[in-house]
């Protein structure tokens, strides 16, 4: 009779300085920012970065607090399961002074980037002008929209696709008479620390290719945080 086949128990990836600097970038903080907001010196939070220190319990508690996550930041694992939306029960929201109803697809773990929401935009809605760290994809599921990308005009159409930088100055409207639907996939966090808003979206100038018509609100689910410059 054989023996049972002995399985080995995976190991936890415990690389603590990628998440911090993953995290420090995404709310665009300078290691100097973050050491006067730790309490920590330049010096040790780079080695920390680099995995060539490890925190004490007290040092990574104040990293956590100065970026706005908890301890279990650092030490837990995502669920498959929490990654999970159902079409059927995936709940909807807007932003106040949007008529944009969005649908939140992605979820948080330790060291994501990446958020995505389902859009349906109403008939006649034009965003603002906007510019922004990071990159947008959007994808239209349904209907069709007119973007507007760094003065240049394109019809999209349900099958369409449109990658770009963030920093591009961007736009774009539903000038038809139907809904359109579309899946929006950017890198730009919505909340920083301790929940506020980042306000590191640019309203460009309105001389610089607003679509007409432009109502308040940009058509990506980060309109919240757009700045007052």
């Amino acid at each position: 009779m054989s023996s049972p086949t002995v399985r080995a128990t995976p190991e936890v990836d415990t690389r603590i300085g990628v998440l911090i600097r993953a995290r420090r970038r995404q709310l665009g903080l300078t290691l100097q920012q973050l050491g006067e907001a730790a309490g920590l010196s330049v010096g040790y939070l780079s080695q920390v970065e680099r995995d060539n220190a490890t925190p004490t319990l007290g040092s990574l508690a104040g990293i956590a607090r100065a970026l706005g996550v908890g301890l279990d930041y650092f030490v837990s694992q995502p669920r498959a399961e929490d990654g999970l939306t159902r079409a059927e029960s995936r709940p909807q929201f807007s932003i106040a002074g949007s008529p944009i109803v969005y649908e939140r697809l992605g979820t948080e773990f330790p060291g994501s980037q990446l958020s995505s929401f389902l859009l349906t935009v109403p008939p006649g809605y034009a965003s603002e002008t906007v510019s922004h760290e990071g990159e947008e994809m959007i994808y239209v599921l349904e209907g069709s929209i007119t973007q507007y990308l760094d003065g240049e005009e394109m019809e999209m159409k349900a099958g369409d696709s449109l990658h770009y930088r963030g920093n591009t100055p961007h736009a774009w409207k539903n000038g038809t008479d139907s809904p359109a639907r579309l899946l929006w996939t950017g890198t730009l966090t919505v909340f920083g620390a301790n929940g506020q808003a980042t306000n590191r979206i640019e309203l460009v100038s309105p001389d610089k290719g607003s679509p007409k018509g432009s109502r308040s609100g940009t058509g990506s689910p980060t309109s919240k945080t757009k700045s007052n410059s």
